[in-house]
């Protein structure tokens, strides 16, 4: 049931937007005519095929055909429904969202999670506060100029210090009236196992914040000062946060990972930020857990690739293993990033500086032929080495596409020294049995792209654009051209789709086109942005699917004709007076074109 409250509070969001200020807040962007352009931030562009128009409150891409209103600019850049988006947007403008009635226990589990991020915000200024204003924070400024981070990065990411003291920050979070109940659900204190009270869980520590991917703090990683264990302590999970479905640094990178394509995975924050310092901004971090498929679904819902970086060790190779496994049969691509000399990426960084490291980045490997590199490491020189690492291969070779796999079928077989024909009947026997099927890449991405552009596509968004403007027009259209017979299949859909919306008493809006797949969705948005468009082009575009269809009707009847003559039945005259009537039609058509 609709809530016309919700329907009057989207109404006033829209009304509010003005498109201009939410692109310009992403996208530089240049006035030409009545429209802005610029590069499109969705794909890697050079020159600008990225239109905003904002009389009409539509943006298009011309390169890789994305479009919509404010709203769904807002939901593809931050990764969110466009519905979410109108509520970002509404706490932009300041407009509050209709309160609807929940259950008393629902009502109670928000304020909970609410509460609980509030705590987080606080305790991240009173770490940073210890680090950047008090005495305490001397130790933690000592050990992370070692590590070469700098008083502005200090500040940028909100690095903090927790005092060595039992409790510092509970007792002062008491005095301000902040519960012991909630100190210890949001994983800042810990329940004393003799007596009551709580202390600090986090102390001696330099603290880096932990933010979900809306950039609300939910947690915090410690990293410990001398000889402390363990050496990084994170926040145990808590309702606002499950390390197995968050990256750290997301919030941070996740406009840089749709820009690249590509997101870099990193084992630990302090390996993160060093990227960021380094300006390698598509970084996240796992936190103290193994690569999962819940941040595969992240990652790729921003970017079709996706760059392991963890440490050179036996440990860390072990991890990245793990990592592939996790994203097995998903990514469109996925690369091992290696670094030399044994070190991590925050380590790599400080000695060879911010230019080596990303010049480091391109070098990524395939994951087959890092698994293949691995394999080759492992083997002993003997029969047996040889055929273990090979049956160890083949399932790596098994997932591949027909092109790929033959080139690492010729590369395992060099690897392995092996002939090339032993490793081709091995995996032609794996195969066989069932043991894997070739994976196809699933991931969502987006990119140039040069689609089928015909004139019948041009004159169909041509006429989209005039039933935009003028939705009475859509019963001349058909009464020229009858739906079931229209030219081109996809426009004669998005018809349908108007001609419904309008039975049904709508209106051609935003809304209309937010309800449309996103195909739709994209051509209904070019074909209102185009340029050009006039009452001459109209009918220019009029004509061009009326010979359309005209011309196949004649090629349909006169078939249907010759097919009549064949059989012996009588119909076939009435098919012919039709084929006469088309061809008159014609004529006609192409007399006053």
């Amino acid at each position: 049931m609709r809530d016309p409250r919700m329907e009057a509070f989207v109404q006033q969001v829209r009304a509010q937007t003005d498109i201009l200020a939410v692109v310009q807040g992403y996208v530089p962007l240049k006035r030409k005519g009545n429209r802005y352009w610029g590069c499109c931030p969705f794909h890697n562009e050079k020159t600008a095929s990225f239109s905003v128009v904002p009389a009409d409150g539509f943006f298009y891409c011309f390169g890789c055909h994305a479009g919509g209103d404010a709203f769904k600019f807002i939901s593809l850049m931050e990764h969110i429904t466009p519905f979410e988006a109108i509520l970002r947007q509404a706490e932009q403008l300041g407009i509050e969202k209709p309160e609807q009635k929940r259950d008393p226990r629902e009502e109670a589990r928000l304020r909970e999670l609410d509460d609980l991020r509030k705590v987080n915000a606080l305790a991240r200024d009173f770490f940073h506060n210890c680090l950047t204003v008090t005495r305490y924070g001397a130790a933690g400024k000592a050990y992370l100029a070692g590590r070469g981070i700098t008083d502005e990065a200090i500040v940028r990411y909100g690095i903090g210090f927790a005092p060595d003291a039992w409790s510092k920050l509970s007792d002062a979070f008491r005095k301000r009236g902040i519960s012991e109940h909630i100190l210890v659900t949001a994983g800042l204190a810990v329940r004393r196992e003799r007596g009551e009270g709580v202390y600090d869980r986090f102390r001696n520590r330099v603290i880096i914040p932990i933010a979900d991917e809306r950039g609300r703090i939910v947690a915090f990683g410690g990293r410990a000062l001398g000889d402390a264990q363990p050496k990084y302590l994170n926040t145990a999970e808590t309702p606002v946060f499950n390390k197995r479905k968050l990256l750290f640094g997301l919030d941070r990178a996740h406009r840089a990972i749709a820009s690249e394509g590509a997101a870099i995975v990193v084992e630990g924050y302090m390996d993160a930020i060093a990227a960021w310092e380094a300006g390698v901004q598509n970084v996240v971090a796992t936190l103290g857990t193994s690569f999962t498929s819940d941040h595969a679904t992240l990652l790729l819902r921003r970017a079709p690739r996706i760059v392991f970086c963890y440490d050179s060790d036996a440990a860390g190779q072990e991890a990245t293993l793990r990592a592939l496994a996790a994203v097995r049969g998903r990514a469109a691509e996925v690369r091992v990033l290696l670094l030399p000399d044994g070190k991590d990426p925050d380590e790599y960084v400080r000695t060879h500086g911010a230019e080596a490291f990303r010049a480091l980045v391109e070098t990524a490997v395939p994951a087959p032929a890092f698994r293949l590199r691995h394999v080759r490491s492992h083997m002993t020189d003997s029969v047996e080495g040889r055929r273990a690492a090979l049956r160890e291969m083949l399932p790596v070779l098994a997932e591949l596409d027909e092109i790929t796999r033959a080139a690492y079928v010729r590369q395992t077989a060099t690897e392995l020294f092996l002939d090339e024909g032993i490793v081709t009947d091995a995996l032609r026997r794996f195969l066989r049995q069932g043991a894997a099927e070739p994976l196809q890449n699933t991931a969502p991405q987006r990119m140039a792209v040069r689609q089928g552009d015909d004139a019948l596509r041009r004159a169909g968004r041509e006429i989209i654009a005039a039933i935009w403007r003028d939705p009475a027009l859509l019963t001349e259209i058909l009464s020229s051209i009858p739906m079931e017979d229209f030219p081109d299949e996809f426009i004669a859909g998005l018809l349908r789709a108007m001609a419904a919306h309008l039975d049904a008493g709508g209106v051609l809006d935003a809304d209309f086109i937010a309800a449309q797949p996103t195909a739709a969705g994209d051509e209904l948005t070019r074909a209102i942005v185009e340029e050009g468009r006039t009452e001459a082009s109209y009918q220019e575009a009029l004509g061009t699917l009326r010979r359309s269809y005209l011309t196949h009707a004649l090629a349909r009847h006169t078939r249907r004709a010759e097919e009549m003559m064949q059989e012996g039945k009588e119909g076939y005259i009435d098919e012919l007076n039709e084929v006469k009537k088309i061809q008159d039609e014609i004529a006609r058509e192409n007399l006053h074109e």
